[in-house]
Order: C-alpha cells, then structure tokens, then sequence
C-alpha cells in the first residue's frame, strides 16, 4: 500500500505574495485543515488553520505559514507516511517527485487506508485519549483560546446534566470568524526616566495610531458553532470499525462512551493512524 494509492492529487494550493483572508476563504469553503504555499510553483510552506488562529493578527502568507515542510514520496510505503506523521505532529505530507509536488497525503487518507484494512483491534488497548469537556453555554472565544492552550483539536460540549449534547472542533472555529479590522493606538516617550509628569516628558511623548486587521470568532455560545448529530463508539470498538466510520462521516474524531452512553474518552484520527506503525504490527497478528 504505497502514497501514490491514496494521495489525492487535485491540490489546493496558495502563491506567495498572497492574502490571509484568501486562505481562510478556502479553508471555509472545503472544510480542509491547511493549504501548501507555493513560491514560483515550487513548494516552500504549509498554512494550516492553527496557524489562522493563533496568529490572529498576521496577514503575510511568508510569516503565517511553516516553512520548509516534510515531504514524502509517492513510491513510499503509507506506513513510512504514518510514521512521520506521529513524529512531526502533523496532518498532512506534500507528495514531491523530482522536485515537483504531484499530490499532498493526509491524515484522513490513512484513516481511509486503516478502513480497508479492516483491522480487529480493540482501541481500547492503545488509541484513546482521555479527554474533558465544555459546557454548551461557553463563549466561542474562551472555546478556542481553550483549544490552544490544550493543543486538543476537539472538545466534546455537555449539557447542564452532564449529557454529551456535541463536538467543537478546529474546522467548526473556522467557519464561525470574522474578519474584524480597527486601529490601535501606541505611545512613545523620548524622556528619560525622570518625573513622567514634568513639562519635558510630556514635550516628548509621541502617539502613534496604525490600523489592525485580526481574525476573530463570533461572539456566540459554543452551541450555536457545535457539530450536534454526535456519532459515538463504545469502548469494545475495533480499529478498523471506528476508521470505516471517521471515513464515512468525514469526522476527525469519535466519542468514545461506556454501556450508559456517557462519555469516557476521544479517538483521534491522529492517534488512530498508530495502527499503521511497525510496532503495531504484533498487536494486528494477535
């Protein structure tokens, strides 16, 4: 099972010198979590939707992105894709061949390559995470200034009862923004470190206003933004069962709930592609 077998070709793709808004536009419109930037069509950075949200504030193509991105060719093994993957902690691999990006593999196409594996391991043993969550009241912002901090890409959202009620994740953030611009105003003082208050310190300060463009989430709860048709596995689940349905419902994730249908732990995509590992490969024998 080689790159080639599941890369996708028909790339979305952004030029430097660009705009910010444009890949957030793109990012809205596809639901994908991050475009290749290109330089005089040759390859030189990743912009990812982590990068639109914690450079809030920053527009220029060359700073938003990671430069330099790992790369993997299509002639790989897709276990060689999954292992640098769970190395870098990254979603997604340029395919490069003679120098040229031919197509980009990512973390849902391996999860694709998992399905047809039809592999009978419990993801009990080695794929869930523990998780917390957030009430279904809680301010967008807070939401994803929560994401940052825990480098989760998804929260599941509970009711006053305790009731899983849905999912926020990344690509929901990013369809609930807003460009918002405004100016903002600095001073500078020539003085010394002398009275602030004496004649010369106030000759000497200067007031400088520049305008700002940031992207900034709606000011709703969390409930207005959320995934709410919540598509949970019981813990017994096998590896190959949750990758049939992360495909099908083109979800990163999976609520993981215990005989009661209350929420226990998450399965990540990311966690999932592990199954693909060469350490892996004595647990899918047994």
């Amino acid at each position: 099972m080689l790159v080639r077998d599941f890369m996708v070709t028909d790339v979305v793709c952004v030029e430097i010198p660009g705009n910010r808004d444009d890949v957030l536009r793109i990012l809205k419109r596809t639901g994908i979590s991050g475009v290749p930037v290109l330089k005089s069509g040759e390859l030189v950075g990743i912009i990812t939707r982590k990068d639109l949200l914690r450079k809030a504030e920053e527009t220029q193509l060359g700073l938003l992105m990671t430069p330099d991105p790992v790369i993997i060719r299509p002639d790989a093994p897709i276990t060689e894709a999954a292992q640098l993957m769970v190395r870098h902690n990254i979603r997604r691999l340029p395919v490069v061949e003679d120098r040229s990006m031919i197509g980009i593999i990512s973390v849902a196409d391996l999860i694709g390559a998992i399905a047809q594996m039809r592999l009978a391991v419990p993801i009990r043993d080695n794929y869930v995470s523990k998780t917390y969550a957030l009430w279904e009241d809680t301010p967008l912002s807070l939401v994803g200034r929560v994401l940052e901090i825990s480098g989760y890409d998804a929260i599941p959202i509970l009711m006053e009862d305790g009731t899983l009620t849905g999912i926020i994740s990344e690509r929901d953030l990013i369809r609930h923004t807003c460009i918002e611009d405004g100016v903002e105003v600095s001073d500078f003082s020539n003085g010394t470190d002398d009275d602030e208050w004496t004649w010369e310190s106030i000759r000497d300060m200067h007031t400088i206003s520049y305008g700002i463009s940031r992207i900034q989430l709606l000011p709703i709860p969390v409930k207005n933004a959320m995934v709410k048709n919540v598509l949970a596995v019981p813990i017994n689940a096998d590896v190959g069962e949750c990758a049939l349905k992360m495909r099908r419902a083109r979800v990163d994730q999976l609520p993981v709930v215990n005989g009661n249908k209350r929420l226990i732990a998450m399965l990540f995509d990311r966690e999932l592609i592990k199954a693909l590992l060469p350490d892996q490969q004595g647990l899918r024998k047994n």
